[in-house]
């Protein structure tokens, strides 16, 4: 069997890639201290330890919920890295929930998923309005996860970012001694094989410098929901999320856009 295991490294093929991490890091706690009382932190939606959620909530009444799953392979991060995203969304007047999840090898990708759109319920249940599930890289997989027709969530958009559409490649790389993706887990979990849910938007979105790999991805879920993608030019895998944090770029239209 072929090891695709390069196929799907990241910081090695990015110029200063060990640098992102502590910077959202960093920014992440700064915004999160700005927002003062608008920041809810560490709501729990289980018992289990990372079972929570951040909400942050615009200066108005919120115009609806987007809701952020972090990546990390499944294996690594949390939502308190990725706050900052949440700027784009608070500054059209929409609240923005951060949910984390058990990660591998303590968690399979399938109890992942089911986590995840448990923290979507939960959080859609305090915010009234359109739902718009987004996330990044295995954080991509989830949230396309939560716009598949098995779930039947309250979606009316998923907008996955750089997402692991099709399990089965990651069955040959070094993660999986952790991850243990098998042949049914690979079908019953990868977007790219499932149902988009009836009346959910979908729209794809992978920078245009990414490894071939996620661009292989990206239109493989494209083309199985018949729905648009775009390569944002110039990106790679850490710098296509920025557009998170601005209200007016393409990506932030692609989320909330005629909702």
């Amino acid at each position: 069997m072929t090891d695709l295991s390069r196929d799907y490294q990241n910081s090695a093929f990015i110029s200063g890639g060990d640098a992102y991490y502590p910077r959202w890091q960093a920014e992440a706690a700064a915004f999160r201290a700005g927002l003062g009382g608008r920041a809810e932190l560490n709501i729990p939606y289980g018992s289990a330890p990372r079972q929570a959620f951040d909400l942050f909530h615009p200066e108005s009444r919120p115009k609806g919920l987007l809701v952020f799953v972090h990546g990390g392979y499944w294996l690594a991060c949390g939502r308190e890295d990725y706050s900052h995203l949440a700027a784009g969304a608070l500054a059209r007047g929409w609240a923005c929930a951060m949910p984390s999840y058990t990660l591998a090898p303590e968690g399979r990708i399938a109890a992942m998923t089911q986590e995840v759109a448990q923290a979507v319920r939960a959080a859609a249940a305090r915010i009234p309005g359109p739902l718009v599930v987004t996330g990044h890289s295995a954080g991509g997989h989830l949230s396309a996860r939560m716009g598949c027709a098995d779930l039947a969530l309250p979606v009316a958009r998923v907008v996955p970012i750089s997402p692991l559409a099709d399990l089965a490649p990651l069955m040959q790389t070094d993660m999986n001694a952790d991850l243990r993706i098998d042949t049914p887990e690979a079908a019953h979990e990868s977007p790219a094989r499932l149902a988009l849910g009836k009346g959910v938007q979908a729209h794809v979105w992978v920078g245009g410098q990414e490894r071939p790999a996620f661009l292989w991805h990206a239109r493989t879920l494209s083309e199985a929901w018949s729905c648009p993608w775009t390569v944002d030019p110039g990106k790679h895998h850490f710098d296509v999320i920025d557009g998170l944090t601005d209200p007016d770029s393409a990506l932030m239209a692609a989320c909330l856009d005629g909702l």
